[in-house]
């Protein structure tokens, strides 16, 4: 195929689309989210609504003979006000299983937040649809998967190809549904495809739906519901940093709220392979409470930087940390086995801990680079998918 051939539009169906859990449809097209309406109906606020529809792990997958895909998008970007504009998502092309093309979408809208005021409404500036467009892709038919950016609110417009596309068949990997904060979403990873569960996804060979949310994995009822609810094979849960840096319950509520969270799970997915992670190292909240709040030293030379307000001697009255939020998950976990042998523990730290602070420190005091994207997502599938892991293939594809 070449530019002589005009291009096709093919409308963006729920058949060319996975890692969504609902499609709405829109003025100019339709915008994927990760949690449902029913959800978002249930109390979500402003940065969970920003977060779920931000489409971490989804992507548009097809089979074609096309040389050329363009889709035009338009993407809902944040920034924050004194501090440079951080880079635009990056949109991650691949052939066959192989990342062939990156690019970004330009234009868009842009939520400004402000910390200095600490105006609740960030500031909305509008702006145009943009096009992304991939040329000269290899002969012959292949399956795409174009993966959306896991940091923008992303609107799909219009898909258009030099060839027809198809749905791509079910390549009979198992699905697994993951949930956990902004690090699972991807905070600053490389791109849709590297982050650590997508990294891990691939190692793994399994489907991924990711339910991280940035801020928002706080033990929400109605994302356990929705977890319930989505057929999977593999389920796991990774919690912990963001009841500690919003400072949002004491110990005596978060206990429950884990039962409560994994009871409803098992609801939906009695005897999946359940895997309860804990956090990875953060110097700043290991033992000292949150709430976190941005530095605003840093924020005066134009970097973001986070710090712990909280004070240690409060963990007496039950404020949580890292450590004590590790002690109670391998805790609840050891108990609840006895009863449930399909359910496992993970510490965080075996994905990145002390060890690899010097190396590879979190930029921001909370959020991790590229670099330990990838070595927690290679970690994570050696400890996970392999041998006698929790998720290693010998467990087998549960029934739909």
């Amino acid at each position: 195929m070449s530019d002589e051939y005009p291009l096709i539009t093919t409308p963006i169906t729920a058949d060319l689309v996975r890692g969504a859990v609902e499609l709405e449809r829109t003025e100019r097209g339709v915008l994927p989210h990760r949690l449902p309406a029913a959800a978002r109906a249930r109390g979500a606020d402003g940065q969970l609504l920003m977060a779920e529809s931000q489409p971490s792990g989804v992507r548009l997958v097809f089979r074609t003979r096309a040389s050329t895909v363009e889709l035009d998008a338009l993407p809902t970007r944040r920034a924050y006000r004194g501090v440079p504009p951080r880079p635009d998502g990056v949109y991650d092309l691949l052939v066959d299983g192989r990342l062939t093309a990156r690019g970004s979408v330009a234009g868009g809208n842009v939520l400004i937040l402000d910390t200095v005021t600490g105006a609740t409404e960030p500031e909305f500036e509008p702006g145009p649809v943009g096009t992304l467009r991939f040329t000269d892709l290899p002969d012959g038919v292949k399956d795409i998967e174009l993966w959306l950016p896991f940091n923008e609110i992303t609107e799909l417009v219009a898909l258009r190809t030099d060839a027809p596309v198809e749905p791509l068949p079910d390549r009979g990997r198992r699905v697994w549904l993951h949930h956990g904060s902004s690090i699972s979403q991807g905070s600053d990873a490389a791109g849709p495809t590297t982050t650590w569960p997508a990294l891990a996804a691939a190692r793994g060979g399994v489907e991924l739906i990711n339910l991280g949310f940035g801020g928002g994995a706080l033990l929400d009822p109605f994302t356990a519901r929705t977890m319930r609810d989505l057929p999977a094979d593999l389920v796991s849960l990774k919690v912990g940093i963001n009841p500690v840096n919003t400072d949002l319950m004491r110990l005596r509520a978060f206990i429950p709220a884990v039962h409560g969270f994994l009871d409803t799970i098992r609801d939906g997915h009695p005897t999946t392979p359940l895997l309860v992670v804990s956090p990875v190292l953060c110097p700043i909240h290991e033992d000292t409470p949150g709430p976190s709040a941005f530095d605003e030293a840093a924020f005066a030379v134009g970097r973001v930087r986070m710090r712990a307000t909280g004070d240690p001697a409060e963990r007496a009255a039950g404020k949580l940390t890292l450590n004590v939020i590790r002690e109670e998950l391998s805790r609840i976990v050891e108990r609840r086995a006895a009863e449930d042998p399909n359910l496992h523990h993970l510490d965080g730290r075996l994905l990145y801990g002390a060890d690899d602070v010097a190396e590879l420190p979190l930029p921001d005091e909370l959020h991790p680079d590229a670099a330990t994207h990838r070595r927690m997502g290679e970690r994570f599938a050696d400890l996970v998918f392999t041998g006698d892991g929790p998720f290693a293939p010998s467990r087998g594809r549960l029934p739909r």
